[in-house]
């Protein structure tokens, strides 16, 4: 016991030996580190340095932000993981310079109620390690957004307004309650690695397949058990042949098997992608070429098209006409 209050003690003091070098800086101090002092509060002391650009605080004992946070108008990385927040605070809307914000390792189970309004230039967010049920609404102010990290929480669901962070390119959302993927992640155009894994995600979306620069999708560990005669793995995989990307080139040359599935790919007359499974069997009636010969009164041929679903299928022109089994 002793040697607890002689080590808090000598933290105590050197926190205060660096608040006191920090402060002398002024408007010159750029950066401050005060990880793992055995801090209660954050120093009310840091509103006096206008011109912070990073601080870091994790591992201490902090249970709320300070008012004086409001002053950092110039920060652009905070670090507050490991401490005992329960909130992501209302005070981080004042920080509209922020960039990067590691909020991990904490209690969180909510956002305060207009934390997200002035986060225009967050980039990167880290909700690890905390106690999430749902994300708010607001999120989808976070227009710069394009790192975000929420393992090992508790959420049963992606928010549709999440889907609408166009600049996303990174999404972890492992060890969750996931029950299902939205329909709306199909307009993260720019997101290229989705992990998803350990959650309890019974069916993909087909919208994933609209996501073409989708890199690495993590889904381990979930239940699922519907993949549609293996086409959304199917189509993933041919469109990004198409595009030669190295590592699916490399791996398909050892799975004979699944070089021969995508051998009988099929392109959509309306998408342009590739598919394996045909959803419906067309007819588009076009003018014959001039080589042809065919009598002079035949002004159009049926000419067969395949597309690779209804979505599609709406979007067809007048000249294309579904054929039907009677």
């Amino acid at each position: 016991m002793v040697t607890f209050f002689v080590f808090y003690f000598f933290s105590k003091i050197m926190t205060e030996r660096l608040l006191i070098k920090a402060l002398s800086g002024g408007k010159n101090t750029k950066i401050i580190t005060l990880n793992g002092k055995k801090m209660t509060k954050m120093p009310s002391a840091l509103g006096k340095l206008p011109g912070l650009k990073t601080l870091v605080l994790q591992n201490n004992l902090i249970p709320k932000v300070c008012p004086e946070l409001c002053n950092l108008t110039q920060l652009t990385t905070l670090n507050l993981g490991n401490n005992l927040l329960e909130e992501v605070p209302e005070e981080m809307k004042y920080l509209t310079s922020l960039k990067n914000l590691h909020l991990s390792g904490n209690r969180i189970c909510r956002f305060a109620p207009g934390a997200c309004d002035g986060l225009q230039n967050l980039i990167l967010l880290n909700l690890n390690n905390n106690h999430l049920t749902q994300l708010p609404q607001e999120v989808s102010r976070l227009k710069s957004l394009t790192y975000m990290s929420i393992n090992y929480n508790q959420l049963a669901s992606i928010p549709r307004e999440l889907c609408f962070l166009e600049n996303l390119v990174e999404l972890q959302v492992n060890y969750n309650q996931l029950i299902c993927i939205p329909k709306e992640i199909k307009f993260l155009k720019k997101l290229q690695k989705l992990l998803l894994a350990r959650n309890n995600i019974g069916v993909l979306p087909e919208e994933l397949c609209d996501l073409k620069k989708l890199r690495i999708l993590d889904i381990a560990g979930n239940i699922i058990q519907i993949f549609p005669s293996g086409e959304i793995t199917s189509r993933f995989v041919m469109n990004q042949l198409a595009e030669n990307n190295p590592f699916l080139m490399d791996g398909i040359e050892r799975y004979p098997q699944v070089r021969r599935m995508i051998s009988q790919g099929k392109t959509c007359a309306i998408c342009g992608q590739y598919f394996i499974t045909v959803w419906l069997e067309c007819v588009r009636f076009v003018p014959p070429p001039k080589d042809w010969k065919i009598s002079k009164n035949l002004q159009l041929v049926p000419l067969q098209v395949l597309i690779c679903s209804y979505k599609c299928f709406t979007q067809r022109d007048p000249n294309l006409f579904g054929i039907a089994q009677v």
